[in-house]
């Protein structure tokens, strides 16, 4: 109870910032689709670099992003097949995004440090990766095909820098090669202002959107992908390894877990505005998922650990 209590308090501060951007947008004019460029292309690329540089790397480990974006691939394409078969709207092609991904950094770093420390946060920023791969590859390829042809839609995949942040991040870690010492403070800051101005934007999204639930099908579609597919999933894949393959130890399951269990993305929202793929249901969405994760998140923590 004392831990549920702890890690309640923990998630309060980001549905505070949520309300300052939508006073931003409401009142400072403020554009949300101005800041979410500026998150794709340079803040979260360069959280993804500083991420997998201060990552100890092993082989497990290198493989635990790629495991991650294969679910979530798989995850998205399945449920968006689904949700095509019910949406007209244009819609179902940001339903990948929705339930392949997570609110893994805005959101899930502050639950991760407090469950695990600074030691394990690594171990979790690894499998974030995961999903940031998704979100800027597969995830933006997929939301970009409800605009876009295929040749555009992967032109615009390889624009995005996060993929290539991952790779020199990779191959200078392996290396040996460190972020000199005067970029570090630099590096803090991305980190700070990805998860500030990432939920800043669903609170400006959210301005023009009537009724937070919009559509209730996607709503509904969304809501049992994240948080009942996606943590089945990742139960039964801790069983698997912890009973058969012996590949992870209980930290990485937990990790694991955890990005499982987190709320649809706010690069959704960013993407969906970007790419004009229904950003006001988006953010809808994305708020109404953060706010049930406020209670749901505790439960499953306590229930799982």
């Amino acid at each position: 109870m004392t831990a549920g209590f702890a890690l309640f308090l923990k998630l309060i501060p980001l549905y505070v910032t949520v309300a300052l951007g939508w006073i931003a947008g409401r009142y400072l004019e403020a554009n949300s689709r101005n800041i979410a460029g500026i998150m794709l292309y340079i803040v979260t690329p360069s959280v993804v670099f500083s991420g997998v540089m201060a990552a100890p790397l092993s082989t497990e480990v290198i493989l635990l992003p790629f495991l991650i974006f294969a679910i979530a691939s798989v995850l998205g394409i399945v449920q968006m097949k689904v949700a095509s078969k019910f949406l007209n709207d244009g819609s179902a092609n940001i339903i990948p995004l929705c339930v392949g991904s997570g609110n893994n950094g805005y959101f899930g770093v502050p639950v991760a440090l407090l469950l695990f420390g600074k030691e394990g946060l690594g171990l979790y920023i690894m499998c974030m990766l995961g999903t940031t791969l998704f979100e800027n590859s597969v995830g933006f390829y997929l939301a970009a095909r409800g605009q876009f042809g295929i040749k555009d839609a992967l032109f615009r995949v390889l624009r995005l820098p996060a993929v290539y942040a991952f790779i020199a991040a990779m191959a200078m870690n392996l290396s040996g090669v460190d972020i000199p010492e005067v970029f570090v403070p630099l590096f803090d800051n991305f980190r700070g202002a990805h998860s500030v101005l990432g939920m800043m934007i669903i609170g400006m999204s959210i301005i023009s959107f009537r009724g937070l639930a919009g559509n209730i099908r996607f709503t509904a579609m969304a809501f049992f992908g994240k948080f009942v597919i996606w943590p089945l999933v990742a139960i039964a894949f801790w069983w698997l390894d912890a009973t058969f393959l012996d590949i992870y130890d209980s930290a990485a399951h937990k990790a694991i877990f955890l990005i499982s269990i987190t709320p649809i993305p706010a690069n959704a929202v960013v993407i969906a505005t970007l790419m004009d793929v229904s950003p006001s249901q988006a953010a809808g969405t994305v708020l109404l998922t953060t706010i049930f994760a406020l209670a749901f998140i505790p439960i499953m923590i306590s229930l799982a650990f």
